[in-house]
């Protein structure tokens, strides 16, 4: 009798130490954020912003750029303006073009009904950042239409790599 509760006691343990185990193991460092555009129509002064801090720099990070949009959409791409700024320092601006679909295969990223969401790498491998501390962006479209109809939120993901 003693044995079979020993034998429960033990596996009760394992199985603690297991599931434990695994959820360190899925625990991701990241900074997810969405800007919703009002009314589906984003407009050139309309600057979606946001900040996210770093506390390693020894490590490798993701980048990307999500974007939601509606069927209706006119274009296959976006074109963005991307302004970062490290802890202390001043802007550094790229321009981002993000394909969103093709005539020939439709949208890219994943659908439900008339919303897509398309989700880009800002780069080919994951980089480091200099500075400890908050970095803040801005995230501006520059396509040439404005207002910019059937974009719904643009977003920015900055994800430990691992």
């Amino acid at each position: 009798m003693k044995f079979w509760k020993d034998i429960r006691v033990a596996i009760l343990f394992v199985a603690c130490i297991a599931i434990f185990s695994a959820e360190s193991c899925t625990e991701i460092e990241l900074h997810e954020s969405h800007y919703p555009i009002k009314n589906s129509s984003w407009a050139r002064s309309d600057t979606a912003t946001g900040s996210f801090t770093i506390d390693d720099t020894t490590a490798t990070y993701n980048i990307s750029m999500a974007i939601r949009h509606r069927d209706k959409y006119a274009f296959n791409n976006i074109w963005l303006s991307l302004a970062i700024s490290a802890p202390g320092d001043t802007l550094r601006t790229q321009k981002i073009n993000i394909p969103l679909g093709t005539d020939a295969t439709g949208w890219y990223g994943t659908g439900f009904n008339d919303i897509w969401e398309v989700r880009s790498a800002l780069t080919a491998i994951p980089q480091r950042f200099r500075k400890l501390g908050t970095y803040t962006y801005k995230i501006t479209q520059i396509m040439r239409e404005d207002p910019l109809y059937y974009i719904m939120s643009v977003g920015m993901r900055v994800e430990k790599a691992q």
